[in-house]
C-alpha cells in the first residue's frame, strides 16, 4: 500500500516534531515546512495527500496559503486542516470561507485529529 503524504505547516518546531512523530507513528509520509512560504512551494511540488495548516506562520499567514491552495485547480482537492491555538468563531468561520476542510484548536486532542485526517482522506479504520 503506498504511504500518504501529509504536509505540516507549523513555525512551532515542538508542534511540528509532536505531530511528526504521531502521524509517522500511523505510517503517513511527512513533510514539514516552519513558515507559510516554505509550506507554499513544498505544497506545489510535492502535491501531498492533505496539509495541515497552522494559522499564525512567519512570511505568508495560514489563511494566505490555504487560499492560494484552494485557488489554484492544480491543488484544491488537497484537503486542508487549520491547526491553531485561535479559537475565535471569527478566525475559524474565515477559515473555511479560505476553503480549509476542517478546523481544530491548539491544545488538541491526538484522536480527533488523526479521525479528521482518517475521514477527509477517505480511510476507514
Amino acid at each position: 500500500m503506498n504511504k500518504k503524504c501529509i504536509l505540516v505547516i507549523d513555525d512551532e518546531q515542538d508542534m511540528l516534531y509532536a505531530v511528526k512523530l504521531q502521524l509517522e507513528a500511523c505510517h503517513y509520509k511527512v513533510l514539514t515546512a516552519q513558515d507559510g512560504q516554505e509550506g507554499l512551494n513544498i505544497a506545489r511540488k510535492e502535491a501531498p495527500d492533505l496539509v495541515i495548516l497552522d494559522l499564525m506562520l512567519p512570511k505568508l499567514d495560514g489563511y494566505k496559503v490555504c487560499r492560494l491552495l484552494k485557488f489554484d485547480k492544480k491543488y484544491s482537492a488537497i484537503p486542508i486542516i487549520m491547526f491553531t491555538a485561535r479559537a475565535q468563531q471569527e478566525d475559524e468561520k474565515l477559515g473555511y470561507e479560505v476553503g480549509a476542510n476542517a478546523y481544530i484548536t491548539k491544545p488538541f486532542d491526538p484522536k480527533k485529529l488523526l479521525g479528521k485526517i482518517k475521514e477527509l482522506l477517505g480511510e476507514t479504520s
